[in-house]
Formats: C-alpha cells, sequence, structure tokens
C-alpha cells in the first residue's frame, strides 16, 4: 500500500490518522474534528489497512472487540447451560451406558438431547474447547493488532508537535506571555516536582508520567492466554486429570486417566455417631436417625508390569495398600485418589430355587449373579435353568415387553426357562422382586430364596499439571488490571510561539480531573496562558486501549 506523505515531508503508513513526526491530522474525518482520536495515537492499525487476503479476513474478524465480546457471551452462556444438570463427575457410573442411561431415566428427552450434545461433560468437549481457542485467538490477535502501533508511536513520539495537533487535543490554551523563556523553565522545573518525565527540544516541552499504564490491559490479555492456555493444555493426556470411579467391594478396575494402574476395593468401612458418643447428636439422630461419622474404603494399588495387555489386569502387582477416608487421599505419581461418596446394600447376588408346584419338592438351587450372570444353571438329575433375559433395573412393561431404567441391580428381573424331565422342552416364567408372570400355567416354578449385597465406594482420580500455569496466569492477569486501573498515562505539552506565544495541551487515557489539577499547578507557576477543557468533564473510565476483558 502507498504511503501518506505529510506536509512536513514525513512518509507514514497507509492508514495513518495523525503524522509520526507533526501530528498533523492526514485523513479528513481527523481534520473537520474538533478533537482528535488518541487512541492509538493515530497510527495505522494492520486491521484497518489491509482487507484483501483471506489471512486479512481472518485477521480483521478476530480483531474486533465486536467479536471477542460475542465469543465470551457464547462461552457465558454455554458454561451456564452445563449447569442446569449435574456434569459427569457427579452421575453415578463408570460406563457411558450408565451415564446416559441415568439422564435418560432422570430427565427424559431433555436429558437425551442434553447428553448427545456434551453437556454432560462441557469442559471437555470439543465444541467449548474450540470456543476458548476462539477467545484465546480473539484476544492474542485484538492485543497484536493494537499494542504494535502504540508501542511504535509512543515510543518515536516527537517533543515539538505541529499546532494543529495541539488545537485538536481536549485540553488546550494558547495566549502571550512576559516572557516564554522563562515560563518555559518554571514549567519544566514545575513539572519535574510533580514527577513527570520531562523533554526539552526547540522551545517545547513534552512532559509524560506513568506512561506504563498504557500496557496495563495487555499485561492483563497476557495472563489471561497464559490461562486459557492452561485450560486448552488440560485436553492433553497427561495433564489434567479429574475422574470419577464407582468400586464395589471385591471388585478390580483400571484407574481412569492412569493407564496401567488398577485398583481393588478391599472393603468399605461405615462409621455412624451413637448417643453413647456424644449427647450433642441425641436429639439429631432422634431426628434423622442416623448421623454418618466417618467412611472408609480399604484400597488395595498395583501396576501392570511389562508385557500385560493394556486394560487387563495381567501380570500386575501390589505398589501399596491403603485406607481412603475423606480429605485423606491415595498419592502416587502424580495422581490423588479422594473418597468422595458411597452407596451400601446394593445387590450383588440372588439365589433362587426350582421347584414343583404341586408337591412343593425342591430341583436344586442356583445363584444369579447380577454383574456377570451365566446363562445356564445345571441343577443335576436333567434340570436346569436358562436364564433367558435380564433386566437389572426393572421399570415395568411397555408395549408388551419389559424395560429396565438402568444397567444398575437395583430392580432385578428375569426371564427364566425351566427345563425338567418332565419337561424338556421347557416352560417359561418372568420372575421379578413380589411379582412372577406366566404366559400359561407351568408345572414348575422358581423360588427367590435370599440376596447377598455388597457396598459401593464413590472415588475420585485427579491429577493437574496446569495449576500452577492457571496460579501464573491469574497473578499477571491481576497485575494488569491494577496498572490499567490505578495509574493513567498523563501528558503535557507545552511550545513557545512567536512574539511570547505559549501554547499549551494536555491529554490522559483516563481521570482528567488529576490531569488538570497538575495542569492548574503548573500554569500557575509558570504563568502560564488560560486552557479549557472541551468536554467540561472531570473524569473518563474508560480504557481506551479498547479492554474487553
Amino acid at each position: 500500500m502507498s504511503k501518506i506523505k505529510c506536509q512536513c515531508g514525513h512518509e507514514n503508513p497507509f492508514g495513518t490518522v495523525l503524522c509520526e513526526q507533526c501530528g498533523r491530522p492526514q485523513t479528513e474525518e481527523a481534520k473537520n474534528s474538533k478533537t482528535v482520536d488518541m487512541r492509538y495515537e493515530g497510527s495505522a492499525r494492520r486491521s484497518q489497512t489491509y482487507k484483501r487476503t483471506i489471512i486479512d479476513k481472518i485477521w480483521n474478524f478476530f480483531s474486533s472487540v465486536k467479536i471477542g465480546v460475542s465469543i465470551i457471551v457464547a462461552v457465558l452462556v454455554t458454561s451456564a447451560i452445563g449447569t442446569i444438570f449435574p456434569q459427569k463427575l457427579y452421575v453415578p457410573g463408570n460406563t457411558e451406558a450408565e451415564i446416559a442411561a441415568y439422564y435418560e431415566r432422570l430427565y427424559g428427552v431433555v436429558g437425551v438431547i442434553y447428553y448427545k450434545l456434551g453437556f454432560y461433560d462441557m469442559y471437555n468437549s470439543w465444541w467449548f474447547i474450540t470456543l476458548v481457542g476462539m477467545l484465546g485467538t480473539s484476544i492474542l490477535i485484538a492485543s497484536v493488532d493494537r499494542v504494535v502501533p502504540l508501542y511504535k508511536s509512543l515510543k518515536q513520539q516527537r517533543t515539538k508537535r505541529h499546532t494543529s495537533f495541539l488545537k485538536r487535543q481536549r485540553v488546550y490554551g494558547h495566549g502571550s506571555v512576559e516572557n516564554a523563556d522563562e515560563s518555559l523553565t518554571k514549567a519544566e522545573e514545575k513539572l519535574k516536582q510533580l514527577r513527570y518525565h520531562v523533554k526539552v527540544e526547540n522551545g517545547a516541552i513534552l512532559a509524560e508520567k506513568n506512561r506504563f499504564s498504557r500496557w496495563g490491559p495487555y499485561v492483563n490479555h497476557t495472563g489471561l492466554l497464559i490461562f486459557l492456555g492452561a485450560i486448552l493444555l488440560r485436553g492433553i493426556p497427561g495433564f489434567y486429570v479429574d475422574e470419577t470411579l464407582w468400586l464395589r467391594e471385591g471388585e478390580m478396575l483400571e484407574v481412569p486417566g492412569a493407564p496401567g494402574y488398577f485398583i481393588e476395593n478391599k472393603g468399605f468401612t461405615l462409621e455412624t455417631y451413637s448417643e453413647e458418643d456424644n449427647a450433642v447428636f441425641e436429639t439429631a439422630l432422634e431426628r434423622n436417625g442416623t448421623i454418618v461419622k466417618e467412611f472408609q474404603t480399604d484400597i488395595a494399588l498395583y501396576k501392570q508390569e511389562e508385557g500385560g495387555l493394556p486394560g487387563q489386569s495381567d501380570n500386575i502387582s501390589l505398589v501399596k495398600e491403603y485406607p481412603i477416608v475423606v480429605n485423606k487421599p491415595l498419592t502416587f505419581d502424580g495422581y490423588s485418589i479422594f473418597q468422595m461418596d458411597y452407596r451400601t446394600d446394593e445387590l450383588k447376588s440372588m439365589t433362587f430355587q426350582l421347584t414343583e408346584k404341586s408337591s412343593e419338592k425342591s430341583l436344586g438351587e442356583f445363584t444369579v449373579d447380577l454383574v456377570t450372570p451365566e446363562r445356564v444353571y445345571d441343577l443335576g438329575n436333567g434340570a436346569s435353568v436358562e436364564l433367558r433375559d435380564y433386566y437389572p433395573d426393572y421399570d415395568g412393561f411397555v408395549d408388551g415387553e419389559p424395560t429396565s431404567k438402568t444397567p444398575l441391580p437395583n430392580n432385578p428381573a428375569f426371564f427364566f426357562k425351566m427345563i425338567t424331565p418332565e419337561k424338556p422342552k421347557g416352560e417359561i416364567s418372568f420372575v421379578a422382586i413380589r411379582q412372577t408372570v406366566e404366559a400359561e400355567e407351568n408345572d414348575y416354578k422358581v423360588n427367590f430364596l435370599s440376596a447377598e449385597t455388597r457396598n459401593i465406594s464413590g472415588l475420585t482420580i485427579r491429577k493437574d499439571k496446569t495449576l500452577y500455569l492457571l496460579l501464573l496466569g491469574g497473578i499477571i492477569f491481576m497485575i494488569g488490571v491494577a496498572q490499567g486501573s490505578y495509574w493513567n498515562h498523563r501528558r503535557i505539552w507545552i511550545q513557545k510561539g512567536e512574539n511570547n506565544e505559549m501554547f499549551i495541551a494536555s491529554h490522559t487515557n483516563k481521570n482528567w480531573f488529576s490531569l488538570k489539577k497538575d495542569m492548574a499547578q503548573v500554569k500557575e507557576y509558570a504563568g502560564l496562558p488560560q486552557y479549557e477543557d472541551r468536554e467540561d468533564t472531570e473524569s473518563v473510565l474508560d480504557d481506551e486501549e479498547g479492554d474487553f476483558t
């Protein structure tokens, strides 16, 4: 793109609003305005200059503050939707089928849609990670698009500016003084007393203070980018683990998120308060019945040796045994396993008896494991029972077919085929708790004898290598917020004209009241001409760098 040549002879990049050398307006809009826009010192920004290639279009899209705000709104809205129903972490079940069944059972069609769209594990869903990546891209591009031209302009700013630049500042004044050189010297002296950095050149003063505050928005953008980067790193295996595991007594499972490690539930212990323990709990015990004092899971941790098949508990060796209680996790290899929840008295197995109805004669007993049931139970003497179908959480008949709410054995029901020497083709019977359904009158029946229960421990497995990055990003973000909020960039220009004429102008990115207090002191001490605030306001609270965090 062609450069813009100013009247002073300086060549400015295409898109420049104010000449880098003298400050003259370079666009018609700037020439016709009463005050000039000083947000980026009138320098050319890439997003407002290059608009031809696909790279330019992508850059311009993400550099827009409106787009950045829209992405933030999208992240907030989706985060809010993710709080409507419990997240995966708080759902009982170790498999996707169990989790899906949980949402369908409790929330119906809405729960199914919620699960299908990935809201049940929202922070790990591809679309949420994409939104976070887009937000980081927007912050990065918007910051670079603004901070680079701003830095160059402030670093290269001239002490002496054309009067057209001074006249377009919000606070401006000019007039004659008795002795311009003496006023200039006194102004320099007073500004240094007020801790301004003062530059003097050819009868002109540029006094500047707190320039570092202009970088506040970009510092907190840097902190936010580190924070978002740490969030994205959580999606890489090995950086972050936050899994839930429901482990039954006597069961051994692989530790989710920790390949090669297995844990076994050796036993669960639940301790409750009694009236003998403490009289303080007497009233509460009368009202609630029982109050849990402590619950503990005795864990055995195993590690798979070399040569073992992934996910298979073969070729393993014991690492340690540890009793996990609340706030006392099992820790190993950067992982922590916490005791978070429990369920008591889950059905483990049920024992039945095959009986002849007319004589009440028993043909034998068999036990059905409710987690891994067998297909056929041989009772001897030509009698057997075949398990035709199994419904772990029976929920009645729908269109003539039994249904199960969940894959958990909360209310088991069975289709049995009873084979005896007298009935070699077998008889079909549907058996549920307190319910038996027969298609036709049978000669034999299956009687329930007993049930074995066991407890389940709700464990949480966590590992976080991004914690220190999150902390670093948060600290940098807050430094930037303080830097941009509690300090303001102030500049005062004082220039000597012809015949003892003096020009005075000033600018700040916020807190005009404090700037005008400094100017009043300099004016009184140095005898400078009167000035005015063209917007007649005492403070400006908006950050001119366009910070949208």
